[in-house]
């Protein structure tokens, strides 16, 4: 029957379109007697560190059955209170239905104006439509803090659990699209979504969600979706189809996902009709936590084994950086702050190699299993012997190198970026056996990340400031030619550039690249065909180490990670293999 009245309207045109079905509240939404009714406080937010000279109203809903002994679970509400959620709270947590929650339901931010006659800056559509992570450090790291402080009225304090477990987001419209942008930021906060008439659509690169979430690995969310077939459809985007693709994108993924349609306008009737089951859905099987099911993504279910996620290799850095892996499978990698090298031995134990290692940044081993490297402070090639622990020759002076890899036949490339703040290319250096260093390429704005591949046949050089890789064609004398844009990556809306650093090749033909979203993986034809989140987005270096180079290490700021993984790591020092050809 739906899908004939659908047909109807399509025959008889907008008018019969907008003929929608009238979504009433169910007795859910209303007041029930008998039923403890829990207090709205409200409160003014004007002291905001991610959103300075803002100000807002919010307000903190209590349940009567609260007890601050106990971590209440939270729900953040978009736009201030709507979809009559203080009352469907009362209704719900009085038949247990869902947990005692704390509510905080809180306005978009206002710059005001400064004299009359001038308006006020608002900054929903910054807050909400962006996707990234301001507006959950907004909520984590400015308001939520403020709540930790009130009371409510008969003196009691506010105490909300920390577990992303017993955190739910929501919102409608653009408020939807920053409860997602929220929990997919950070799903160690918020793991339950309720989206109403999402804004899914390119207006500030919302439409972008729906590739990442195909893309990465997935996360431990539950999202109810809501829409209706006469939302709007303007100049920015269609709404009815952005959650659709929405829905689409997060089914493949494996997430929790349920979605309920209908053909309301863009407005929140229908979601507040039928918020209470949306409710009922997102907190079942509380409180045990969220999870996701397989991907569909068949890239990463080709790398990753299920139940091995990321474990802290070494912590409490300055910066772990310059990983590099020898033929016995041992890891070394620079804490670049403190100039010092590690070496991970085989049985995961942490040795000192350097204790002054010069701010080195990049590092690798070669053929003849020394360790060579990139030493910023001195702006010099260097090779120590005795496996990295011995004495450093100098093999060229005069370049700040960045990265480095060293070929199976000896020949060293590393790249050479300039400051940050010059308009001047980089410089890609070649230093051959027994030869003076020379400079190969010049045409990449900030070239930083460099690798083979997995035949020896290529290089290929990141620049950090765009969503590039470049290939090169290596000549005999080790030249470089037939420089391309070859790898296109993506990059947060809300960012300038990639961040793209360092790279490391698979012996199936891979090329994984550390970037801010995360360890991009790509395959032979210049495609990210996957992206594996790191705990901290900041990932800088990338290396498969090992005894069957198998471990995935990440070099994430303070932090080093490592996870098994289901592939192994092509090495430079090794002989060249020949992966399959790519499926074009």
């Amino acid at each position: 029957m739906k899908s004939l009245l659908f047909l109807c309207a399509a025959l008889l045109g907008p008018a019969a379109a907008l003929a929608v079905t009238d979504y009433q509240l169910g007795p859910d939404s209303r007041p029930r007697a008998g039923v403890p009714q829990g207090e709205l406080l409200k409160f003014t937010f004007d002291h905001s560190k991610v959103y300075p000279g803002t100000t807002r109203s919010y307000w903190i809903y209590v349940p009567a059955q609260y007890r601050p002994e106990t971590p209440a679970c939270l729900y953040v509400g978009q736009d201030g209170v709507s979809l009559n959620a203080p009352t469907v709270f009362d209704n719900l947590i009085a038949r247990k239905e869902m947990p005692v929650t704390i509510g905080v339901f809180v306005q978009p931010g206002i710059n005001r104006a400064l004299h009359p006659g001038a308006l006020d800056r608002f900054n929903r559509s910054v807050e909400y439509d962006t996707p990234s992570d301001a507006y959950v450090r907004f909520l984590l790291e400015d308001l939520l803090p403020e709540v930790a402080t009130r009371h409510a009225s008969d003196g009691r304090p506010i105490n909300i659990s920390a577990r992303a477990a017993d955190r739910a987001i929501g919102g409608t419209s653009s408020g939807a699209a920053a409860a997602f942008t929220a929990a997919w930021q950070r799903p160690d906060a918020f793991s339950r979504v309720f989206s109403g008439i999402g804004t899914y659509v390119p207006m500030r690169g919302s439409d972008g969600n729906a590739i990442m979430i195909r893309e990465s690995e997935p996360k431990p969310l539950r999202v109810f979706l809501q829409d209706g077939s006469n939302d709007q459809n303007k100049y920015d985007g269609d709404w009815w189809m952005a959650n659709l693709t929405i829905e689409r994108a997060l089914t493949f993924a494996g997430y929790e996902v349920t979605h309920v349609w209908g053909d309301n306008p863009h407005s929140g009737k229908h979601a507040a009709a039928l918020f209470p089951d949306a409710m009922r859905w997102l907190w079942k099987g509380w409180p045990e936590p969220v999870k996701n099911g397989p991907t569909g993504n068949d890239y990463l279910n080709q790398i990753l084994i299920p139940g091995e996620g990321w474990e802290v290799a070494k912590d409490h850095m300055t910066g772990a950086d310059g990983l590099a892996v020898n033929a016995q499978g041992e890891v070394f990698f620079c804490d670049t702050g403190a100039e010092k090298t590690f070496k991970i031995g085989l049985d995961g134990a942490i040795t000192p190699v350097l204790a002054a290692s010069h701010h080195v940044t990049g590092q690798a081993f070669g053929p003849d299993g020394k360790l060579y490297a990139v030493v910023g402070n001195d702006a010099t090639a260097v090779v120590y012997a005795d496996g990295g622990m011995g004495a450093a020759t100098e093999l060229a002076r005069g370049a700040r190198g960045n990265d480095l890899v060293v070929a199976h036949n000896g020949n060293v490339y590393f790249t050479n970026p300039p400051p940050r703040t010059s308009t001047e290319p980089s410089k890609v250096w070649l230093i051959r056996p027994g030869a003076a260093a020379q400079v190969v390429d010049t045409g990449i704005r900030f070239a930083n990340g460099i690798t083979l591949s997995a035949d020896q046949s290529l290089l290929f050089v990141d620049d950090s400031f765009s969503h590039w890789v470049y290939s090169f064609v290596i000549q005999p004398d080790g030249t470089l030619a037939n420089r391309e844009k070859y790898f296109r990556l993506y990059q947060p809306e809300a960012a300038d550039q990639s961040g793209a650093d360092g790279m490391h090749s698979d012996r199936e033909g891979r090329l994984y690249v550390t970037s801010t979203l995360g360890i991009q993986v790509c395959d032979q034809a210049g495609r990210v065909e996957c992206i594996i989140p790191t705990p901290n987005h900041h990932v800088v270096s990338v290396t498969l180490g090992g005894a069957h180079f198998d471990t995935l290490y990440a070099g994430c700021g303070s932090t080093l990670y490592r996870r098994k993984v289901k592939v192994a790591g092509a090495n430079g020092w090794d002989e060249p293999n020949q992966p399959a050809p790519p499926h074009l």
